[in-house]
């Protein structure tokens, strides 16, 4: 069982910042598992989950096309977290933002956090 506890989501205004951290805690998973791939996704009332950005724990990491150069992921292995820092944000990055873990193939979601940008 992985659990995955978000936050730092809130109301920012349209050119402003947010940090996000999801820490993973890994009771029931064998020492012997390792977290691989972190990420996050968004959904906008109305709209699918989609992808924002992944990070691996060799320090690969992937991003929608429309949150490049805006939006960075890291991550600090030895305390299984992940980060979103999110920059310039726009009204379009309005959603609830979900940490994303998969551990053999199961994906595991954090309960989301809102992200709202007034314009």
């Amino acid at each position: 069982q992985v659990q995955l506890v978000e936050s730092g989501g809130g109301l920012v205004q349209a050119g402003g910042s947010l940090r996000l951290s999801c820490a993973a805690s890994r009771s029931g998973l064998s020492i012997n598992v390792s977290i691989n791939v972190m990420g996050w996704y968004r959904q906008a009332p109305g709209k699918q989950r989609e992808l924002v950005a992944t990070s691996t724990s060799s320090g690969s990491t992937n991003y929608a096309d429309s949150v490049k150069g805006r939006f960075t992921i890291s991550r600090d292995n030895a305390k299984n977290t992940v980060y979103l820092q999110m920059n310039s944000l726009k009204s379009e990055d309005t959603a609830v933002y979900y940490c994303y873990v998969p551990v053999y193939g199961i994906p595991y979601w954090g309960q989301g956090t809102q992200v709202t940008v007034s314009s």
